[in-house]
């Protein structure tokens, strides 16, 4: 039972990383957008006024700023490691759900390591996946940025 409860706090402790970090990364990636939108249609407008030299030249200092927030994002790709998050967080409950589960249902004598390892393993797994994913993620950035 000691090990079923410490795996547990393992997996809910994973939840919380993914849960905290998924909070920050979707925060950036809707910041950024918003302001990407708010930059863009500011200078629309502005350039709507050209009688103004004063205007003209904000209206292309917002364009300036839009083009470099677009290439901030695709280097940091917030959006997609947000969602990463979100489906690690998903693999983490689900997981914390199954061994509730199976601690419930399962009378203390009966709960051996051979009942929790595919737990564990599942654990373990849902760590591997979120590794890989990152650094395919990370990998794939800098041919990106390379072909604008």
């Amino acid at each position: 039972m000691e090990t079923a409860g410490h795996l547990l706090e393992k997996i809910r402790q994973g939840n919380v990383y993914a849960r905290s970090r998924k909070k920050r990364l979707r925060l950036a990636s809707s910041a950024l957008k918003v302001l990407t939108l708010s930059l863009s249609a500011a200078s629309t407008i502005i350039l709507g006024l050209q009688n103004l030299n004063l205007w003209a030249g904000l209206a292309f200092s917002l364009v300036a700023l839009v083009t470099l927030l677009g290439a901030v994002e695709s280097f940091f790709n917030w959006r997609s490691r947000w969602v990463l998050m979100e489906e690690t967080q998903y693999r983490f409950q689900r997981l914390t759900d199954d061994l509730e589960y199976l601690i419930a249902s399962t009378p203390a004598t009966d709960l051996t390591h051979d009942r929790l390892q595919p737990i564990f393993d599942e654990y373990q797994g849902v760590w591997a996946h979120l590794s890989e994913r990152w650094l395919q993620e990370r990998r794939a950035l800098p041919s990106t940025s390379e072909s604008q």
